[in-house]
Order: C-alpha cells, then sequence, then structure tokens
C-alpha cells in the first residue's frame, strides 16, 4: 500500500499551510500551494488593469501569503533555492492539479464545515491511494472523514505540525477509525526520515498530546501564580531554561503563540473533556479574558503580557501587571537559591536542587511538578498507551529538555510518588502498582534498546526505533575516557564519540586535550572518531576569556603556545589515521567552524549556523581556518589557473564575519563540500548518521590525505584586497581597527607579500595565520572587543 511520495499539495496558505509547503520544500519535495480566489479586485489591481480573470488577481491570496512567510522572522526557508519547489494556485482553477500528488495536505481555517466541505472538492480529483492527511489541532479526526469513500477514509488522517515548522520537530499523526495501518507506519516514517521530525502516534482525543499538557501546564502556572502571589517576569525566569524550557518560558510563549488561540484551545479542552479530573484548570480566568477583551493577543496586536515600548536610546520591555492591567518595567528576582542552581549543568541535579528548597521558590516548584506528573500519569491510557510518547510531545513541541517523565525519574520516581501523594496530588493507579512490583524506572537500556514500562503488560518494552538512534546519556556504562570538559564514548560497532560539555561548548585547553586523547586512542583500538553531542549548540567557538587574559597580561608565548596547540588539534584531526567525522547543530561558530574545516566528513544537522566570525572580535581565525579557506580556493582552481574572484569569496566570508542560517546555506559559504558533507533533517539521527560516515569510510579502506601544496597568489591579490579596504575604509563602510584586520587577513591569504603566485606548505600559512592572530591581540581596540563579548554578549563596533 505504501507509496513514495515526491509531489505534495497543501490546501490553505495561511500561517501554517504557507509554512509547511516551505519546510517541505526545504526537504526537496516538489509542493503545490492552493488557496481561495479572492472575491474583488482591489484598487491596486484596478489600476494594472486586471480583470477578474487575471491569474495575478486569481492567485493573489496565495501569492501574498506565501511571500508574507518567506519575509517573516525566523525565516521558514533553508535557502532562497528551495522556493523554485513551490507553485501556487487556486482552488477553483487548480485543484485537478492535486490528482499529481502523492500526498495531499488540507490546512484551511478550523471549522468543521469548511474543511468537509473542502474534502467534498478534493475527493474527485484524488487519486486512489494517495495519502491525505489534516492540519487540525483539535477537530476530531473521525468527524472530518464523514462521508468520504472508503480508499479515501482509509488513506487519511491527522498530521498536526508546530508552528514554526521549520524549527519546532513535532509532528501528531492521528489515525481515524478506518485508518490502515500502513498509511501510519509510512508517514512516521516520512515524517522522521524526510521531513526531519519527532513522529509522535497520538490517539483522537481533545487537543491531541502536545498540547492537552502543555497546554494543562500553563494553565496550571496561571492558577498557582495567582494563589502564591508571583509576577509574571518571577514566573518567566522560574519556568524557563532554569527547568530545560526554552527562553520563552510560559508568559512569553503565550505572547508568541497568541493569547486568543491559547484561551480558543482551552476552552475547547474544558468543554471537550468533561470527565477530566483537573478540567477546572482549563476554566479561562478573569485577567486572560480582560486581556483578550482588550486586544492584548500578545505579538499579533503588539501587546500581551509583555510590551516593547520606545524610549530614549532604544527601546525597553516593559511587563502588565495582572491586577491593574497596567504596563511597568520588569522587577528582577534576587534569589541565592535561583543564582546557585543556574550553575549547575546537569538538568537533574538542578531540578532536585529547586524541588527541595524550603523557601517560596522550592514551593513552587513542588506544587506545579507534583500537578503536572500526576495530571500526566492520569492521561494513560486516555491520551497514550506509552508513556514515551508523552515525553516525545512535550520535548518536540514544546522545547523541554525532559518529558515529564524523564522529569519525574531525575527527581526518583519513588521518592517523588510519596511526596506527591502527601501534597495532595496523587499519581495514577498504575504508577502505584509499579512501584509495587519492584519497578523503581520509567526507562531502562537493555543491549542497544532504550525500553519504557509499559503499564498494559506490567513489563518494560522496547521503544520501536530507539536502537536507530544515538542517545549519549544511554552510554553512560561506556564511557572510555572523560575530563572536565569532555566524555568519550564507545557508541557501538567501534566508533567512539567525543562529546563536549563546557559553557556554550567553547573550545578551552580541557576540550583540545579531549579531542587528541580521543583520537589517539580511536587510533589504537576502534574504527573511527564522531565529534558532537545532543546539545542545542556544536561550538560558540575558542575560549574568548583565556584569549582575552593572556593578552592583557602579555603572555605572548604562552598565547602562542595555545593558538600552536590549536592549530595542531586541526591537523590531528586532518591526518589522523582513522576517519574524523564532525557533527555540528546550531552554533558553530569561530574554532567549531575550524574543527569542522578539518575533518573528513561533516554531517551537519539542517539548523547548523556555521561561521568564522573571528573578525568581529578583532582577530582572524587562527585555528586553521584561514589557510584552510585558502587551500580550498587553491582546490578550485581549475587546470592551475588563477582565479582571483574564487580567493575573493573566501576573503569575504571571513573579512565579513558570514554565518549560513542553514547548513544549506553553509555550502554556499564554502564551508560545507559538495560529495564530502552532508545534511541530517532529524537532529535526533545525527550522531547514528555521523557514526554511519564513520563506518562507511573504515570498511572502505580509509587512509588519511596527502598533505597538500596550495598556491598562494602573492601581491597580484594582495594589491587586489588593499585596493578594496581602502575603498571601504575611505568610503566609512568600516572603522580603521575593521581596515587593519582585513589587511592582515589579506596578507595571510595572499601568502604574503610574494612577487609571484607560489606553492606552499600548510604550516606556511599556519605560521602566518599565527602571526597575525597575535599581533591583532595587542591592539587596544580589539582588546575592547573581547571585553565587550565578554561583558555584553556581543562585540563593540569600534
Amino acid at each position: 500500500m505504501s507509496k513514495r511520495i515526491k509531489q505534495v499539495a497543501v490546501l490553505g496558505a495561511g500561517v501554517m499551510g504557507s509554512r509547511i509547503a516551505c519546510h517541505l520544500a526545504n526537504a526537496g519535495l516538489q509542493v503545490l500551494l492552493l488557496d481561495m480566489v479572492p472575491s474583488t479586485l482591489n484598487e491596486k489591481e484596478k489600476q494594472q488593469g486586471l480583470t477578474p480573470e487575471s491569474p495575478a488577481f486569481r492567485n493573489r491570496i496565495v501569492n501574498e501569503a506565501l511571500q508574507a512567510a518567506v519575509r517573516s522572522k525566523p525565516s521558514p526557508i533553508f535557502h532562497q533555492q528551495v522556493l523554485q519547489r513551490i507553485r501556487t494556485g487556486n482552488f477553483d482553477d487548480d485543484l485537478p492539479r492535486i490528482a499529481e500528488c502523492d500526498w495531499i495536505i488540507e490546512a484551511v481555517v478550523e471549522q468543521l464545515p469548511i474543511k468537509q466541505s473542502l474534502f467534498e472538492k478534493v475527493e474527485p480529483y484524488r487519486k486512489p491511494g494517495t495519502y491525505i492527511s489534516t492540519n487540525t489541532s483539535g477537530i476530531p479526526i473521525h468527524m472530518l472523514a464523514e462521508g468520504r469513500s472508503a480508499d479515501f477514509r482509509q488513506h487519511f488522517c491527522g498530521t498536526h505540525f508546530f508552528n514554526p515548522p521549520r524549527y519546532l520537530p513535532l509532528l501528531e499523526i492521528i489515525p481515524g477509525p478506518d485508518t490502515h495501518p500502513e498509511v501510519v507506519q509510512m508517514l512516521s516514517r516520512f515524517g522522521d526520515r524526510v521531513l526531519g521530525k519527532t513522529t509522535v502516534i497520538c490517539k483522537d482525543t481533545p487537543a491531541f498530546i502536545a498540547n492537552r499538557i502543555g497546554v494543562f501546564s500553563m494553565m496550571l502556572v496561571f492558577q498557582i501564580m495567582k494563589q502564591q502571589g508571583w509576577k509574571i517576569e518571577e514566573i518567566d525566569l522560574l519556568t524557563g531554561p532554569l527547568i530545560g524550557h526554552p527562553k520563552s518560558a510560559t508568559f512569553r510563549t503565550a505572547d508568541v503563540v497568541g493569547i486568543d488561540t491559547m484561551v480558543h484551545v482551552a476552552r475547547g479542552l474544558y468543554e471537550n473533556c468533561p470527565h477530566d479530573e483537573q478540567r477546572e484548570i482549563f476554566q479561562i480566568p478573569d485577567f486572560l479574558q480582560e486581556m483578550v477583551n482588550r486586544n492584548r493577543l500578545g505579538d499579533k496586536t503588539g501587546e500581551g503580557f509583555y510590551k516593547k515600548q520606545k524610549s530614549d536610546g532604544g527601546s525597553e520591555i516593559l511587563v502588565l501587571r495582572l491586577e491593574t492591567q497596567q504596563y511597568e518595567p520588569r522587577q528582577k528576582l534576587n534569589n541565592p537559591l535561583i543564582e546557585q542552581a543556574k550553575n549547575i549543568s546537569d538538568l537533574g541535579e538542578r531540578l532536585r536542587l529547586l524541588h527541595q528548597a524550603k523557601d517560596r521558590v522550592g514551593e513552587f516548584f513542588r506544587h506545579f511538578t507534583y500537578a503536572l506528573l500526576s495530571y500526566v500519569s492520569h492521561r494513560i491510557p486516555e491520551i497514550a498507551d506509552e508513556l514515551y510518547k508523552i515525553d516525545d510531545a512535550l520535548r518536540a513541541g514544546f522545547g523541554w529538555e525532559l518529558g515529564p517523565f524523564e522529569i519525574w525519574e531525575a527527581l526518583g520516581v519513588a521518592e517523588t510518588a510519596a511526596q506527591m501523594e502527601k501534597a495532595g496530588h496523587p499519581p495514577a493507579a498504575w504508577v502505584n502498582d509499579m512501584l509495587r512490583k519492584g519497578y523503581t524506572r520509567f526507562y531502562q537500556r537493555e543491549g542497544d534498546q532504550v525500553q519504557y514500562y509499559d503499564q498494559q503488560t506490567e513489563a518494560y518494552r522496547p521503544i520501536p526505533g530507539s536502537h536507530e538512534f544515538i542517545v549519549l546519556r544511554n552510554y553512560s556504562q561506556q564511557i572510555v575516557w572523560e575530563n572536565a570538559g569532555t566524555t568519550l564514548y564507545h557508541v557501538g560497532d567501534g566508533v567512539l564519540n567525543l562529546a563536549i560539555h563546557t559553557k556554550m561548548n567553547t573550545i578551552g585547553s580541557e576540550v583540545i586535550q579531549g579531542i587528541q586523547k580521543a583520537i589517539e586512542l580511536a587510533e589504537n583500538h576502534y574504527e573511527g572518531l564522531v565529534i558532537g553531542q545532543e546539545t542545542t549548540h556544536f561550538s560558540a567557538g575558542a575560549n574568548v576569556a583565556l584569549i582575552l587574559t593572556l593578552a592583557l597580561e602579555q603572555e605572548w608565548d604562552e598565547l602562542a603556545w595555545a593558538v600552536q596547540t590549536f592549530q595542531q588539534t586541526s591537523l590531528r584531526i586532518r591526518y589522523a589515521s582513522v576517519p574524523v567525522v564532525t557533527a555540528p547543530r546550531g552554533l558553530t561558530l569561530g574554532g567549531g567552524c575550524e574543527f569542522c574545516l578539518h575533518a573528513d566528513a561533516v554531517q551537519a544537522h539542517a539548523e547548523t549556523y556555521m561561521g568564522l566570525v573571528e573578525v568581529g572580535v578583532g582577530l582572524i581565525p587562527a585555528g586553521g581556518g584561514t589557510k584552510e579557506m585558502t587551500k580550498r580556493a587553491s582546490d578550485s582552481y581549475k587546470n592551475g589557473e588563477i582565479d582571483l574572484p574564487k580567493l575573493q569569496e573566501r576573503f569575504l566570508t571571513i573579512a565579513m564575519a558570514k554565518t549560513s542560517t542553514s547548513a544549506m546555506e553553509a555550502f554556499d559559504l564554502q564551508l560545507l563540500r559538495p560529495g564530502y558533507d552532508h545534511i541530517s533533517m532529524n537532529a535526533q539521527r545525527l550522531l547514528a548518521d555521523a557514526r554511519q560516515r564513520v563506518l562507511d569510510m573504515a570498511r572502505a579502506g580509509y587512509v588519511p590525505p596527502t598533505p597538500p601544496q596550495i598556491k598562494v597568489l602573492g601581491r597580484e591579490a594582495l594589491g587586489l584586497f588593499l585596493s578594496g579596504i581602502y575603498a571601504m575604509q575611505e568610503g566609512r563602510y568600516i572603522s580603521e581597527h575593521d581596515a587593519k584586520i582585513a589587511r592582515k587577513l589579506a596578507y595571510v591569504m595572499s601568502g604574503g607579500d610574494l612577487s609571484e603566485a607560489t606553492m606552499v606548505n600548510e604550516q606556511y600559512l599556519l605560521d602566518l595565520e599565527r602571526e597575525a592572530f597575535l599581533s591583532l591581540c595587542g591592539e587596544p581596540k580589539t582588546i575592547e572587543r573581547l571585553q565587550s563579548v565578554l561583558k555584553q554578549g556581543r562585540p563593540v563596533r569600534n
């Protein structure tokens, strides 16, 4: 029954439909995006002489919606090129074109009659066997398919994407009563492997899984806030990164989602869940209804729980005081316990500290967590038979670092269950039964599989497909070596994986030591090495504080040694006798990017933001990055001919500190190489994909590369660069210090003041880039930039 999906029709080009279309195109699919024909010509169209038959008029709604999506921030597309895969049209003229499509996704307004009417129009053109789904966030799936043919119903289900589809990985798949199991399995696999989604198969219950639990947690916070007398900004401090939730926490999330949307979902849950033991939580509090009445709906109206107000010298974020409905400046919560918790990197340890506290912070967390855990335990088997689905949905849909049952396990299942009982938030009966039978964990590892406790069979069962992922915390028994900044795991099949866990995964001596030790062990005992971890960012670059300290103390010999050691580590990655693959995601900047440039292959997550950004702090790349970009320019010269534009492209990539907004864009910047470097759409598969790259190279009889000769262009290139730098400075596009940095960079990438093009070795260029780096470290304006980064999080322009 399963068929390959190459072309997809998206019906409805609103906020969700247009962005779903963009993400499908990101994944390489051909997309047909349709919406309504406008009712009348507008004034602009009349002036242009358009008629009701003009395609520009008939497709105005869909085209404007797509353009608005593309202009929105953050961008829904990986690269402008993906838009070539999207064709637009309208329901009246182009519905027959859905016959060409393998999957049809309905994404029109959330009203049952409108959706049913559209499905009636779709059915005559839909080919039998074509997958068809709805992006509804809450309308019962069985009602949407009523009156349709048997083949339609068998291939129909809910596919609930979370907004924005590019960035939030959750895809809830909701079968109807007649949906064929193969359809569910096919779309689940496709969502995972092609679209990069965490696919969660849900029951057809109100709000499905993620919104049922996520909205409950937000409404619960509203209740506790009122009872305990917290301010909005205090709650957002408590319910954000401190507990492994996104920075938007509770109230900022509500502003982004839309307060009217949240009210709509909560009201729907109250009306449609009459037997929910916590139903009253979903009653809309007076302050929330008042905000809706005043049209304070969040970002869409410019006012919500927060409001940005222009002030002298910039803007100020104000916060709403619910008692008065007036906006005031934010106040900071000073609490020693919170400051202590912020310094604990392990989330489980941090949560235990917060929940054991005897002050009002501890009181908040105990009330919130115990009520939440009680609620999720009572939702099994109502919304899911398997507890891991709830964890998957909250991690992927709401950005929680740990799902509810994972939080429970981090706090201690038995101890927490007892505390919940005392606090009046009893766990569901199946949890107590589990504990009585001697099972004290929700998850365990068995071989290469992760198992979950199944309340139906009262035993542990493997999570389907878990053996295909590498989750490093599950390899705690396979730690080969570790230091303060890195941990080296054996992740199976003779492959090592080095994970960095410094702050922002910055690179200092402990990371350098970790990489060199990992390569040494891999060469002696294993097939190869992956460098990467599951955290949001690969590396924010070198340890700026260390560079600044050595520069201020004028420890030039020690600084030179540190830079040289960094360069040697890059070369160690390049010339190891076993394959080394880096697996970047998120920020991959400066030194992190330089390590990737020297790997045998890069297996990058689609959301990789890569760049050599040292110029911003008054330096040039000196971990081999400047050398490597010069080498890549040399490699591109065809038949040995000099090609200055090729070198200039790479010079500008560094000089302008260009950073890719996706892995796809990193190919444009020549930071990734076609044929060598690959992209993983699914972050959960990134490390496993990288491991497979190592194994493929090892099994093919890996041989390390031969050190190259690099063609540098000397004065011909240097003259071009210096004239361009002079013009930029004279035009006041760059500062005097920017020009000085650019001249240093130009000198290195030209190979110095050579009279003609010359072949040089890598060490020649490494020496030049190191000398330039050290000289810039002695510049007062570079010191100012380094200090600014550490104090304010961004470099000063000077």
